[in-house]
């Protein structure tokens, strides 16, 4: 079982779900010649993918295109189902910066078969996180500055302004659907600039006032 890091604070939390929403950001949806959403568009990930900050994303032997993807992510603290958006609100109790990694290739591959991703985004190391800094300390503004560059070049440099679903539309639409309980993560899709990496590039990014990341692509 893992647990999450809370900056501040001592407490102990076990990771649940990771529920992720692709297709956030207008421009991440046409850069990879996709339609732009009505609604969110969601897949899961796993507890067991998680690393922090500072540890090493492993390159899977069976795909030739990991590509990076820097995402908003939502703490959820308590249970919600069925929330309006108030509810939704509350539920959001803290927040993180996560890189949600993708092979690509095996991405692309299962679409055109009309299979599920999950292999796509869940494998070991496929989820970077920050310690989660709780609302009560910081409060979202909801124009904070999201970045990532690889070996120092800037890859992803925006605003999460520019997510089409706000985050408490996002925890009211999954709520509506799935129970979210204590633990439960919520990644909030990627703006535009994805890009590969290869073994012994080194990935950072950061989201303003919220953390860093920094780790390194290995066999």
């Amino acid at each position: 079982m893992k647990y999450l890091k809370f900056k501040n604070s001592n407490e102990q939390v076990p990771i649940g779900k990771l529920v992720c929403v692709g297709r956030n950001y207008a421009a991440h949806a046409k850069e990879l010649g996709n339609d732009v959403p009505e609604f969110p568009i969601i897949f899961l990930k796993t507890a067991s993918n998680i690393i922090y900050s500072g540890e090493s994303v492993i390159h899977p032997t069976y795909s030739q295109d990991l590509q990076h993807e820097v995402e908003l992510v939502l703490y959820i603290g308590e249970l919600v189902k069925n929330a309006n958006n108030e509810q939704a609100e509350n539920a959001i109790q803290g927040y993180t910066l996560g890189l949600d990694m993708t092979l690509r290739d095996l991405q692309n591959e299962f679409r055109k078969k009309g299979d599920p991703w999950t292999f796509a985004k869940c494998f070991d190391t496929a989820a970077v996180l920050t310690d989660v800094v709780l609302k009560k300390n910081y409060q979202l503004r909801g124009d904070e500055k999201i970045s990532l560059s690889v070996n120092g070049t800037t890859k992803q440099n925006t605003s999460i302004k520019n997510m089409l679903f706000s985050p408490a539309e996002i925890v009211k639409y999954i709520s509506a659907r799935m129970t979210l309980e204590k633990g439960d993560l919520i990644f909030t899709g990627t703006p535009e600039g994805v890009s590969r990496v290869v073994v012994g590039d080194k990935i950072e990014a950061e989201l303003e006032n919220i953390g860093k990341i920094s780790t390194l692509v290995k066999k």
